[in-house]
């Protein structure tokens, strides 16, 4: 889910069943690239229906973000990311006054 507020940019994704010790975050000024991984449970099993390995997306912007002063909080497989727009994307909206003749 990507979000955005005036001043930033709020993306947040599902990663259930991954340690936050098992997920990296790289963000540029217009992209985020999530990398993480579920690894095996050490246990044998006949059958499993879990998908074990890696996931990597990356999630273009839409707006330039300051990619220095991102926060990120992950909390019971959910991932938040606040992601700070850059001074300029903060100017970009323009008011114009319209004259009546």
């Amino acid at each position: 889910e990507l979000s955005e507020t005036e001043s930033a940019l709020h993306l947040r994704l599902e990663l259930p069943g991954i340690e936050a010790k098992d997920v990296d975050i790289e963000v540029t000024a217009n992209a985020v690239k999530v990398i993480a991984e579920r690894k095996n449970e050490e246990k044998e099993q006949p059958r499993s229906e879990f998908y074990y390995g890696k996931y990597q997306r990356v999630i273009p912007l839409e707006a330039k973000i300051q990619n220095t002063e991102v926060k990120a909080e992950y909390k019971d497989g959910i991932l938040n990311l606040t992601l700070p727009k850059s001074e300029a994307e903060k100017n970009k909206v323009v008011k114009v006054n319209l004259e009546q003749n």
